[in-house]
């Protein structure tokens, strides 16, 4: 195998807005019907001469070069609409560039949307089957390799029951296992794992990194930072249909988080679609202090608005505070504080209060993440952002700093000189 596994030169995909007018007759169907070749064809010789400024014209990406060695794992970051499904789905050749080239050495397996290439009305079992025959294996391999396959997916009561009537949850184990057990030199992964439980997303990663140890070649797509960070060893962040920035995964989520912020800033939380979980819960506000300044060492109080479309008894909230994108300072959790909470379907507001924020003062973002010990069900980052203004905590007429006095600012210490004793003479 060569050192380069996948070269991308100057992609770009090219989509048509809007669709045709259906007749409302039949007659008028039948019409359609006839001169449908004639109109397709008129409509292929028009995309040549679709211009920049052609408004019926989206390019889902352009000019998008890079290349993947073997055994990288590259990660993909970037808002909704960056382009980041689309270069997958062609380099997973499920559909072609309009201008372009890839090449890929290697055999290639996909998980792109929770249960693709799933035939519904086949079991569980029929579909492991049949996924690994469309991935080139022979009948005697996937026999070997299918019990680990079900085994790691933990449906086997369910293994014999046709697809149709899993949990999208149950989708995503199994279609998870079934790729990253047919041993692809190259494993392609879409945020997919977002659907999953918490303690199946992280048997999800531990499999990613043992697939990795083996030297396989993986491409990673995912809004989870915490994940992208400690699974990738490179990372590229897409926006608008192009690579915004190519090389190291701190300098990406950087980039990615600093663009969320300003997206935050001008668009209101609940409209905010940039999130994951299973949506039985979204957060649509964040308010501090009753909108008045927050300062270093005196009480917080956050109020989280939120809409909830169930009752959810045993809810579990995190709200993660971190300082230049990536460095986290605190999180408050009401699971770890023994503190249980619920939440009854329709609007609601979960009210925080911290007795004193010792937090230096500075700009920190805030992260929020809800749902139960199996399912999140709304994360989302750069929810708002706190400024910690300064205040003579001790009196001293001395203010603690920034990069100088750490993150925390301690409670006051006893201070006093040693007691010298003269030695003896």
């Amino acid at each position: 195998m060569k050192d380069t596994v996948i070269e991308v030169s100057g992609v770009g995909k090219r989509y048509r807005l809007g669709s045709r007018e259906q007749a409302d007759t039949l007659l008028g169907r039948m019409g359609q019907l006839v001169t449908y070749p004639l109109r397709n064809f008129r409509e292929l010789a028009q995309r040549k001469n679709f211009g920049e400024d052609d408004e019926s014209v989206l390019w889902a990406l352009r000019d998008v070069d890079f290349s993947v060695r073997q055994g990288e794992v590259l990660g993909l970051v970037g808002h909704n609409g960056a382009g980041k499904s689309t270069l997958l789905k062609i380099l997973s050749r499920i559909t072609p560039p309009t201008v372009g080239q890839i090449s890929i050495e290697g055999r290639v397996s996909s998980l792109l949307e929770v249960g693709t290439g799933f035939h519904q009305d086949l079991t569980g079992r029929d579909n492991v089957f049949m996924n690994g025959a469309v991935l080139g294996l022979t009948n005697r391999e996937i026999h070997q390799r299918f019990d680990e396959i079900v085994d790691f997916s933990g449906i086997e009561k369910h293994i014999d029951t046709p697809v149709k009537f899993y949990s999208s949850g149950m989708k995503v184990r199994l279609a998870f296992s079934v790729a990253a057990h047919l041993d692809p030199e190259i494993l392609i992964i879409d945020e997919v794992l977002a659907v999953g439980d918490l303690a199946f997303q992280q048997k999800c990663l531990g499999k990613m990194d043992s697939v990795k140890e083996k030297g396989r070649t993986i491409l990673f797509v995912s809004h989870n930072m915490s994940a992208v960070e400690g699974l990738c060893g490179r990372c590229i962040l897409m926006d608008g249909g192009t690579v915004a920035y190519d090389g190291t995964v701190g300098g990406a989520i950087g980039r990615y988080r600093e663009g969320s912020l300003l997206a935050a800033e001008s668009e209101v939380l609940g409209a905010r679609t940039d999130r994951e979980g299973g949506g039985r819960l979204r957060f649509t506000d964040v308010r501090l202090n009753y909108g008045g300044g927050v300062y270093a060492g005196e009480p917080l109080l956050l109020e989280l608005d939120y809409e909830a479309t169930a009752d959810i008894p045993s809810l579990q909230v995190a709200i993660k505070f971190s300082r230049n994108y990536r460095e986290v300072v605190m999180t408050l959790d009401n699971r770890i504080q023994g503190r249980p909470l619920s939440a009854h379907r329709g609007h609601g507001t979960l009210v925080v209060e911290l007795p004193a924020l010792n937090l230096i003062p500075d700009r920190y973002l805030i992260d929020l993440w809800a749902g139960t010990s199996t399912v999140a069900e709304d994360r989302i980052f750069n929810a708002a952002t706190m400024i910690v203004l300064e205040k003579d905590v001790y009196g001293s007429g001395l203010l603690p700093q920034a990069n100088r006095h750490g993150f925390f600012i301690p409670p006051a210490c006893s201070w006093e000189t040693a007691r010298v004793t003269a030695p003896n003479p």
